[in-house]
């Protein structure tokens, strides 16, 4: 028979402790800049980082590299951030590459121009370039060209499935969606015309934003297989207009794309959850990298896949 000394239960201290931390995180985080908390939490020496690599001329034209220690041909995400194409800043997204390398993948954080010195289409040639450049030199980096994914959050999910479904931008940096492994967009904006927002509006040449500037106008069986995730709770990019109506009309030209909703989740926790101190919240990276692993390489595509696909 258990006594009762004063003293709580160990479990029950356990979880007293997980609870506290997690109080002191979302505190934190409403106390101060929630990307410097964040990456703050990176151990150092977790991923091998070379930073400030030149992908072309400009001064935004750069790009970061977070690769596993010991990486040898290892699946590679280049990730692109969000912030409405007009701010944002790779080194913010230090957490993001941590996350993926933490996990055996190479990722490539890219900077990309934004508005008002660029309008669309401009960040998508950026974009396109950074893709270019990655499947050109990663190898030395300990990455597989052959095995390179497109990924965003936000802005940057837009970028990665205009990237996979629309072969103009890929194309005209000299390679083309098909040499992709696959795409991950978390809570892109795929379908937003008319464009409310109207710090968004003159970014898209408002009201004369070309239709098929939408990823939805790009939908086809070709398509690189992608995954979808977003938060139920996402009040800024609606996840039933965009995630979940791209996810079917996917499915529906014969594509492989799998949709994932976190419960409770909002627009900009769903990128947090990649960091160590708010990964109980969803499993994000679990998805993220499970899928990836999943996914063939490009030459292999058309072998039965039964994890990568709803």
């Amino acid at each position: 028979m258990p006594s009762w000394t004063g003293a709580a239960p160990r479990g029950l201290l356990d979880i007293l402790l997980v609870a506290s931390l997690a109080l002191a995180v979302l505190v934190l985080l409403a106390a101060c800049s929630p990307l410097t908390l964040l990456n703050g939490a990176v151990p150092d020496a977790a991923s091998r980082a070379t930073p400030d690599v030149a992908y072309g001329p400009l001064p935004r034209q750069r790009l970061d590299i977070y690769a596993p220690p010991d990486a040898d041909r290892a699946p590679v995400v280049v990730f692109f951030y969000g912030g409405s194409w007009r701010s944002g800043d790779r080194a913010d997204y230090r957490f993001a590459g941590d996350a993926l390398a933490s996990r055996g993948i190479v990722a490539v954080i890219a900077d990309y121009r934004l508005y008002p010195e660029a309008r669309y289409p401009t960040f998508l040639q950026d974009a396109a370039q950074v893709v270019a450049w990655t499947q050109q030199h990663i190898a030395g980096y300990g990455g597989d060209p052959g095995r390179v994914f497109v990924a965003g959050h936000s802005a940057g999910g837009y970028i990665a499935a205009m990237l996979a479904l629309d072969p103009r931008w890929l194309r005209g940096a000299g390679t083309a969606p098909g040499t992709l492994a696959g795409w991950i967009g978390l809570a892109g904006p795929y379908d937003f015309l008319p464009i409310v927002a109207r710090d968004v509006r003159p970014v898209f040449q408002f009201p004369d934003t070309p239709a098929d500037s939408q990823p939805v106008h790009h939908v086809s069986a070709a398509a690189p297989p992608g995954l979808l995730l977003t938060g139920a709770a996402d009040t800024t990019v609606d996840p039933q207009r965009n995630s979940a109506s791209l996810a079917r009309a996917l499915r529906t030209a014969g594509a492989c794309a799998r949709l994932v909703e976190y419960p409770g989740l909002g627009h900009k926790l769903l990128v947090g959850a990649l960091a160590r101190p708010l990964r109980w919240r969803a499993p994000v990276l679990d998805d993220l990298s499970a899928f990836v692993a999943a996914s063939p390489a490009p030459h292999l595509s058309t072998l039965p896949q039964t994890d990568g696909c709803d």
